[in-house]
């Protein structure tokens, strides 16, 4: 059974940082492009980061500068560091690993598989 299980959420102020672990188990990921999504109350899941299996990395505009994706293809993980957080990044975010050959980046529908995510609250 394939399973990414997400973990390092927090209820932070505005300014910290956090850093997100996703683990992937059930099957390696070390070809897949593996990426971060975030979903806030009301609003439709939004991409984040994502990461291709030779490390290139592509970000959303809100994450340049800020964020970091990374990946431990040996461990099957992949972390998203959060820097400089702000109120408008709270929101559950989502691990997800790439499942449509040639699909975009960027797009939840070219994601197969998903975590359950883990919350993410930011505080003024």
């Amino acid at each position: 059974q394939v399973r990414l299980v997400e973990s390092g959420g927090e209820s932070v102020q505005a300014g910290d940082s956090l850093r997100l672990s996703c683990a992937a188990s059930g099957r390696t990921f070390s070809r897949n492009v593996m990426g971060w999504f975030r979903q806030a109350p009301g609003k439709e899941r939004e991409f984040v980061a994502t990461i291709a299996w030779g490390g290139g990395t592509y970000y959303a505009d809100v994450a340049k500068g800020r964020f970091t994706i990374s990946r431990d293809n040996a461990k099957n993980t992949i972390d998203l560091q959060l820097n400089t957080l702000k109120p408008a990044d709270t929101g559950v975010y989502i691990c997800a690993a790439h499942g449509v050959p040639g699909g975009s980046y960027y797009d939840t529908d070219s994601f197969q598989f998903w975590g359950q995510g883990t919350q993410v609250t930011v505080s003024s």
